[in-house]
């Protein structure tokens, strides 16, 4: 099997288990209906928790989160050893396999097949992501996650400005090749909220509740 092939079968493998509703079919097999047609009509784990099940909510945080990873290691695993190039910049193929995976892995869950392209924002799925690809990176996130969160109580912004920070932190913690494949799950998270950021900037997006009901 040649490079370029396996490149292809990675990215269908990464696509097809990203695309996975893991919201979708807790609530289902739990007898909660269709998570679509709650709250947001997201079937991320914000709007199971919507359900009151924060059980749920949490095997949907780990499930989404795993799922892209998971992608990328499998690819990395089995890869051929080798080197390519990304946008002039030199990689081996296992790393460049994992991370074509993962990338599309988030895409997958932002686009499913299975529920005619209509997904979650990917901010879990890319956060397992990094996490597997770059650990270092994916603590980094969390902590720019957990700053903004605490300071602002917005989780949107929160999730915006964690991803942005993971392709700068990856050009100079890490390598090229590994920010631009960042670059574009930040890229895909940005567009996925434009509706966030359009009430941002309104002023008219919720805040994260931290009292205790």
């Amino acid at each position: 099997m040649n490079i370029g092939t396996y490149f292809i079968l990675a990215a269908i493998g990464g696509y097809l288990l990203g695309s996975i509703p893991f919201g979708l079919v807790l609530t289902k097999i739990c007898g909660l209906g269709d998570i679509r047609k709650i709250g947001s009509g997201n079937i991320g784990a914000t709007n199971v928790l919507r359900t009151g099940r924060k059980d749920l909510a949490l095997l949907t945080v780990i499930l989404d989160a795993s799922k892209a990873g998971i992608a990328a290691l499998i690819a990395q695993a089995y890869a051929p050893e080798g080197f390519c190039s990304i946008l002039g910049f030199i990689s081996t193929v296992p790393v460049v396999s994992g991370l074509i995976a993962g990338v599309m892995g988030v895409i997958g869950h932002n686009f499913p097949v299975w529920l005619k392209f209509k997904g979650g924002k990917g901010v879990a799925s890319g956060f397992g992501f990094i996490v597997a690809t770059q650990a270092q990176l994916g603590l980094i996130a969390l902590g720019v996650w957990l700053i903004t969160a605490f300071t602002t109580r917005y989780s949107s912004l929160s999730a915006i400005l964690a991803c942005l920070s993971v392709p700068v932190f990856a050009f100079f913690l890490s390598d090229p090749v590994h920010a631009i494949f960042y670059s574009a799950i930040a890229l895909l998270v940005l567009i996925r909220h434009h509706a966030n950021i359009v009430r941002l900037y309104k002023g008219t997006e919720s805040k994260i509740s931290f009292k205790k009901k």
